[in-house]
């Protein structure tokens, strides 16, 4: 697998309205993008440090994974993301090298990426996203 940068991290926060401002006001970054995913029962907002982005995500609906995530484990980080080229040929070397995958096909995902989960079982507990930007 080859991972080109982190492309963001993700954090569970049960209100944009209320987390946006504490990025902004504490750590003095600026929210770029708020975007509703609807297949993912999310709606999400971004903000760059340096060549990393943020992904604050609200749940839209309580049995949403966001919602079933905050409900469980409470707020805080949900996922790491990482950028890839060939996102398809990376979920195959994944799952050749044993990998679980949640998603053996990518899908649309916010900003236009296309996204893929893989399994936290085989990632030390840590949900995994390979996202690639079609894009660019």
């Amino acid at each position: 697998m080859k991972i080109t940068h982190i492309e963001h991290i993700g954090i569970a926060v049960k209100s944009l309205d209320e987390a946006i401002p504490f990025y902004e006001n504490v750590f003095g970054l600026k929210c770029y993008n708020v975007e509703e995913v609807k297949e993912q029962k999310v709606k999400t907002a971004f903000f760059m440090v340096g060549q990393t982005k943020i992904e604050l995500l609200e749940s839209t609906d309580p049995e949403g994974p966001i919602g079933k995530f905050i409900d469980k484990k409470g707020e805080g980080v949900h996922h790491i993301a990482y950028a890839v080229d060939k996102i398809e040929d990376q979920l195959q070397t994944a799952e050749e090298k044993g990998v679980n995958l949640i998603d053996k096909a990518p899908r649309k995902g916010a900003e236009g990426l296309d996204i893929a989960f893989l399994h936290p079982k085989s990632t030390f507990g840590v949900l995994t996203e390979l996202c690639e930007n079609k894009n660019k």
